[in-house]
């Protein structure tokens, strides 16, 4: 099942870059990132609703919350650079670069979460670097 939803969120992520490209034209990028936070945010609490989860909030321990909100702020800073990054070049140039994050992630989760880091890995990581030169060349 997870990889439905993997691949719908690639489909998402297709959607949102190019919807943002065409919804900043003449918006300031902070004010883009604001507006889709604030989307984003509502859509999130409705679903906790829609599933009953809020009762989870009181369970939420201390170092989940500390890293929850690291992990917001990592967002919030992401989203900024992508809206402005968005707002600056050519969609077809940012969301290339924008997913050298599975590189990143992939080394971070090696040194971070002492993941496994094969030869496949290694390799696919290359293959993305070399394929992102590519595109934005």
């Amino acid at each position: 099942m997870w990889i439905i939803f993997a691949l719908l969120s690639a489909v998402f992520a297709a959607l949102t870059s190019i919807l943002a490209k065409i919804g900043i034209e003449g918006v300031d990028s902070n004010l883009a990132t604001a507006i889709r936070t604030v989307v984003v945010v509502g859509m999130a609490w409705i679903m906790v609703f829609i599933t009953h989860a809020q009762s989870g909030l009181s369970t939420i321990s201390k170092r989940s919350w500390i890293f929850l909100i690291l992990s917001g702020l990592a967002t919030g800073a992401s989203w900024l650079c992508y809206y402005k990054a968005l707002q600056l070049g050519e969609a077809s140039k940012v969301v290339p670069i924008d997913k050298l994050s599975v590189v990143i992630t992939l080394v971070l989760a090696f040194v971070f979460l002492h993941e496994q880091f094969t030869a496949k890995s290694i390799m696919g990581c290359i293959l993305i670097g070399a394929g992102t030169l590519l595109m934005v060349i």
